[in-house]
């Protein structure tokens, strides 16, 4: 017995909507169902490295950023594992380099030799490490608002990318 033409359409402009969308972006609904699958533990470690909370005297977290923010991304089949830490420092952007210099190679990072020299980017095995001055304009465009305490001095973040697949060469 044939189906009701009113049931049917509705399936079938879904399943080639789905089509078409996964030519046109160059995925599999397979890939698009696996991407960050199975990452949890991995989250959970990169989340806890000693780094992250690893400031100079006179830091506090930011007001709003007390946890760590640690989750996965996943883009054109490449997996990416992060974690960020965001602090307040009323010193200068000199004084937080001097010290994520010293405190990166003693964590057993490494610069990145195709950083440019004034970057704060280190390297460690699939992971990357990078120290980021905030700006008014960057805190607003992440819908932060006007920080005072984070533009005062050096605020800055701390963010750590650990790339899942294989083939991915850590950088910033």
């Amino acid at each position: 017995m044939p189906l009701p033409t009113g049931t049917t359409r509705p399936i079938s402009l879904l399943l080639s909507t789905a089509l078409a969308a996964a030519t046109l972006t160059g995925c599999t609904l397979l890939e698009l169902a696996r991407d960050c699958e199975g990452t949890e533990d991995r989250v959970k470690e990169t989340a806890a490295l000693d780094i992250l909370d690893s400031r100079p005297a006179g830091a506090t977290v930011a007001r709003g950023f007390e946890k760590v923010d640690a989750g996965c991304w996943a883009d054109s089949g490449d997996v990416t594992v992060y974690a960020n830490r965001t602090y307040a420092f009323p010193g200068t952007q000199a004084e937080v380099a001097a010290y994520y210099r010293t405190a990166a190679v003693r964590n057993g990072w490494n610069p990145d030799p195709e950083a440019l020299s004034d970057d704060l980017c280190f390297v460690k095995e699939k992971m990357s490490l990078q120290v980021v001055f905030l700006t008014a304009e960057g805190l607003a465009e992440d819908g932060h608002g006007s920080r005072p305490d984070l533009t005062a001095g050096a605020g800055y973040s701390i963010n750590i990318d650990s790339f899942v697949n294989s083939g991915v060469e850590a950088g910033c």
